[in-house]
């Protein structure tokens, strides 16, 4: 029996004219189709509705079957580092770029999220990692990402030194710009820019990608997502470092850091149309050619 969404929440990129009118049309259309909807707080004063149901991130994970994400990837990314703690499926009205997390077109949403509201969709855990930062054995800072955990330091092109472990084997000693510990999730975004591997979502599997390696022999490094990866960041680096995760959180590190970076236990509940096919979408996407035959 398909799943019946009662209660949605709509999130949205605030201050951007064209996603707060999807964002009302989306409001009206499930009001009138009968769904009890909440709107997150950044965007509520945005709907034409005198008492619109407001509430956070959180609590609309907590009270929603089913969360609508308006705008594009970034939106979704940072959405999904909270909405995943969550049993909440996930779906998203593209108002970006690229957007190869955000399924539906914004023009004609209606009728393809009506089949999804219908119970006509797929479902597919995306799965995110969880980052530490260690300084004299005590936890200075933690985090998540959808995409990817980046370790760069806080000049431009400035290189970096440190050693990589996985379950506590030395895997490499390396001097680059950084490294890209990239989901497959991740895999299309800022690690393909970097010559990592596109991976297919249903992989589990974390991408490590060296950034501009003083070697010609650093490649990149596919291993299974299920193991521990630790970043031993050397003392000899006279730059302040720091982690990104999906562009949007910032960590610092210190030289003589250790950096622990571990599959979250929790996924995210993303929800497509019937017919999507993510090999469909890379072509669209990545600008592929059709072959002549």
């Amino acid at each position: 029996m398909a799943e019946h969404f009662k209660t949605i929440g709509v999130i949205g990129k605030a201050n951007h004219e064209a996603t707060m009118q999807t964002v009302q049309e989306l409001y009206e259309f499930l009001g009138e189709q009968g769904y009890r909807v909440i709107v997150e707080e950044n965007i509520a004063h945005h709907i034409k509705d005198k008492k619109p149901d407001v509430a956070d991130v959180v609590e609309l994970g907590k009270r929603c079957d089913l969360a609508i994400v308006v705008g594009g990837d970034g939106n979704m990314l940072g959405a999904a580092r909270v909405l995943s703690r969550f049993d909440v499926a996930v779906i998203g009205v593209n108002r970006g770029n690229l957007g190869f997390l955000t399924d539906l077109n914004p023009d004609n949403f209606k009728a393809c999220l009506t089949k999804v509201l219908q119970g006509e969709y797929t479902t597919e855990m995306r799965f995110l990692l969880d980052v530490s930062v260690h300084r004299h054995q005590t936890v200075k800072a933690t985090n998540s990402a959808m995409n990817e955990v980046v370790l760069h330091a806080d000049k431009v092109a400035h290189m970096i030194e440190f050693e990589a472990y996985i379950n506590d084997s030395f895997v490499f000693h390396q001097r680059s710009d950084g490294l890209i510990i990239s989901t497959p999730t991740g895999s299309t975004a800022y690690s393909l820019s970097g010559g990592g591997p596109i991976v297919h979502p249903s992989l589990n599997a974390v991408s490590l990608v060296p950034m501009f390696p003083h070697t010609l022999t650093s490649r990149p490094l596919v291993i299974d997502a299920d193991n521990e990866i630790k970043i031993i960041v050397s003392s000899d680096n006279d730059a302040q470092l720091q982690i990104s995760c999906d562009s949007h959180v910032v960590l610092s590190v210190l030289p003589g850091d250790e950096i622990i970076v571990k599959k979250h236990p929790l996924g995210l509940r993303l929800i497509h149309p019937i017919d999507h096919d993510y090999y469909d979408v890379l072509r669209k996407k990545l600008n592929w050619g059709k072959q002549n035959y």
